[in-house]
Formats: C-alpha cells, structure tokens, sequence
C-alpha cells in the first residue's frame, strides 16, 4: 500500500506562468551571458534538459564549475523568483490542494519535493497556504543531493517513517523527477504532464505511469493499493 507521495512543485503542483523560465534568464544575465548569444541559448538548452534538478548544480554545470559565477546566478534566480511569487504569478495547479487532502485523508503522507532552495520554497508554500496540507517539504540541501539522485526521495521515506521503499508513489513533470523515483525504488513513478517534459522525455527514463495532471495521482494510487491487497 502507498503510505507516502513525494510530489514535485513548479510544473507538478505549482503553476507559475513561465515564472522560473524568466527567473533562469535574470540568472544567466546577472552571470554574464547575454541574450542570444551563443553561450546563453547553449545554457538555455541544458536548463531545459535539466528542470527539476538542483538550481546551484546547474548553474555550476553551466559555469564549468566556477562557483563565484554559479552562486551570482543562483542569487538572481531566487529574487527572481521571490519577486514572481509577490506578483502573484505562482498559484496552484488545478486540484493540487484537494489532491493533497485525499491522500492525507486516506493515510498517506505528502512530501513535496523540488530544485529550489528552502527559502524559495517555503515561499511559495506560505503565498499558497499549503503549510497544513502537507507533511514536510525537501530541497536538495536538506537530502545530500538534488535530483536525479533519489537523496529527497528517501530522506522523506526517512522523516516520514514510510516502512519500505514499495510504498512509495512520485509524481512529477520532468526526467529529473523519474530517475529520481525510481532509483529510490518507488512502486509509483508517474510524469505529469502539465510542466517542463512531455511523453517523449518521459520516454527516455524509467516511469510506470503518465498523467494528464497531479488530480489523477489519486486514481492510480488507489488501483496500486486495490491490487496489491488482494
């Protein structure tokens, strides 16, 4: 039976008008790289390739490991980002709320899992007021590793006492999220189709379902659970 949901937030469960693609951009600015060029739509492509995982890592993937600049860019991507959450560009995906509800409801704890660092993070979750609905929330920094390792994942299993790995369902919107779930070992590892990857990514990983939106998460754990105990 699935007794905890590790679910992404931007492009999973968080709606954000283009929010972190624009963030990305001031980052990659205030680093040095100017529209256009060559280096910046070489960063843009890896971005893409790389959503869902640890925003630090990528800008150091980008930066050849030049910390001074990786840090400046990710400075810029969280006030950026902050600064979208004041405009109110971030709101929830559709039924995400109640999705969480059910699944508490029915005995499963709910973790949400994301790139962003904590103060970002703990940002959006306050502008949604989704601080009671869930059980914790997990950055990169707070597991050892961001995604596509599976340290969030199984740190949650950890924080939230879940028995086994097989009673584990991930959802997300990107590969990053699926090689993440599913080097935890999670019976559920299901691409949502409302963010930064489609089927044809989803394709190139390991997942065992694809989901028009977070709401279905709901069904699928259901017939996991019906199942798994007959």
């Amino acid at each position: 039976m699935i007794r905890l949901a590790c679910l992404d937030m931007a492009g999973t469960t968080v709606l954000d008008d283009g929010a972190v693609a624009d963030a990305f951009d001031a980052s990659l600015s205030a680093a040095g790289l100017s529209t256009g060029s060559p280096d910046h739509d070489a960063a843009i492509r890896y971005v893409h390739e790389t959503m869902g995982q640890s925003k630090i890592e990528v800008f150091q993937a980008i930066f050849d490991g030049d910390l001074r600049r990786a840090e400046a860019a990710n400075v810029a991507f969280e006030a950026a980002y902050i600064e979208a959450i004041r405009s109110n560009r971030v709101a929830p995906m559709p039924q995400a709320a109640e999705t969480m509800e059910k699944l508490r409801a029915a005995g499963c704890a709910v973790v949400l899992t994301t790139g962003f660092a904590p103060t970002t993070r703990d940002h959006i979750i306050a502008a949604l007021g989704w601080g009671d609905l869930i059980t914790h929330a997990l950055s990169p920094v707070d597991a050892g590793r961001g995604r596509p390792y599976p340290d969030m994942i199984l740190t949650a299993l950890l924080r939230t006492g879940t028995a086994a790995v097989d009673q584990i369902a991930v959802a997300g919107d990107t590969t990053s999220d699926l090689l993440a779930g599913s080097r935890a070992g999670a019976a559920i590892v299901a691409g949502v189709r409302t963010g930064a990857h489609g089927d044809e990514d989803f394709a190139t990983v390991p997942h065992t379902h694809v989901l028009d939106q977070i709401a279905d998460l709901v069904a699928c754990i259901d017939t996991h659970n019906q199942a798994v105990s007959r």
